[in-house]
């Protein structure tokens, strides 16, 4: 008689596994001699051991210990199973042992994901602060849909990214910090303090938007904040980084929303524009969260959120600060501890 795959499959998933910890019991009481000695070396009651190896016997269907001798003896099929069952422990304790070895050094060797403007400008002081957590760690940069996808097909353990719309329970979010919108101009172009975000459009009169494309979550979240404030503006010059956008409005080619860290990322430019802060609104900020699989990271998770913070306010906020004086302190805002 042939079996097909399915027909051998299904046979092999008829027969029932026993339970390791049973399987521990049993040998246990077998080398011990008796179930009160087997007790003391698993460090359980005797009548837990016992009922251990009752319950054994009724997932198998067989009696392994002939319970009229005393002490009691093994069955002929007791004998059999307890030589296999020794060899079957051992190989278990060392799968344990293998896949422990093999988590600790998955765990040397950190998968890190950023969007492009963090890991030019936190990313280097971020991996010289958690040097000491890893062996390696090994940074990727794009935009947020990309880091996303690659955390859920874990090409990534870990993803810092400007989204929290994630739609997946397995995924842990945590805020890391928020900047506040800015608006950039031409160098040359006359401006003044924004007291309204609805100084915005009379500010720029004449010059069309630079935008980041609609392919970055920055691009999608600036284009809610005009419509939010009301602000119309054709969609003329678009780009996915920040080097091209500012490279245009330092032209005189136009004017920008950005944010501290994008201007921080392409620093050269800084002289030949003008950046003024815009009056905060509801949806007058991106925020920075740090994505990771649901407990699998036993901490490392935490210890990168608290490292980052701690590298925003003593090294990238106190060197935005000192390059762009005049922008409020909160332009930057690092929370002291995580919030929900």
């Amino acid at each position: 008689m042939s079996f097909s795959v399915s027909d051998s499959r299904k046979q092999r998933l008829s027969i029932p596994l026993p339970d390791l910890q049973l399987l521990e019991a049993f040998v246990a009481v077998c080398e011990a001699g008796s179930m009160a000695q087997a007790a003391k070396q698993l460090g359980m009651s005797q009548s837990g051991v016992s009922q251990a190896v009752k319950a054994l016997e009724h997932d198998l269907g067989l009696t392994l210990l002939d319970r009229e001798v005393r002490p009691a003896v093994t069955t002929h099929a007791g004998h059999l199973l307890r030589e296999r069952a020794i060899g079957l422990l051992a190989q278990a304790r060392t799968l344990v042992t293998q896949v422990r070895a093999s988590a600790r050094q998955e765990h040397a060797q950190i998968h890190l994901g950023c969007v492009d403007s963090f890991a030019a400008t936190v990313g280097p002081a971020l991996i010289r602060a958690l040097s000491g957590s890893a062996q390696q760690i090994l940074m990727w940069s794009g935009l947020t849909p990309t880091l996303t996808e690659q955390l859920r097909g874990r090409e990534l353990d870990f993803a810092i990214c400007t989204d929290s719309a994630i739609d997946d329970a397995r995924i842990v979010q945590r805020l890391l910090f928020s900047e506040s919108w800015v608006a950039v101009f031409p160098k040359g172009h006359a401006v003044k303090p924004l007291n309204t975000v609805r100084a915005l459009a009379d500010q720029a009169a004449g010059l069309p938007l630079i935008r980041y494309s609609q392919r970055s979550v920055t691009g999608q979240q600036i284009d809610r904040f005009l419509r939010h404030i009301h602000v119309q503006a054709p969609r003329t010059y678009e780009f996915d980084a920040t080097d091209p956008l500012l490279s245009l409005v330092a032209s005189g080619l136009g004017w920008a929303i950005s944010t501290p860290l994008c201007l921080w990322q392409s620093r050269q430019y800084l002289n030949d524009v003008s950046v003024l802060p815009i009056p905060v609104t509801r949806l007058g900020q991106r925020h920075f969260f740090l994505l990771s699989r649901e407990d699998e990271w036993a901490g490392l998770d935490e210890h990168i959120a608290r490292v980052t913070r701690e590298v925003i306010r003593r090294n990238t906020a106190l060197a935005i600060r000192q390059a762009m004086p005049h922008l409020p302190s909160d332009t930057l805002y690092c929370p002291d501890e995580e919030t929900p």
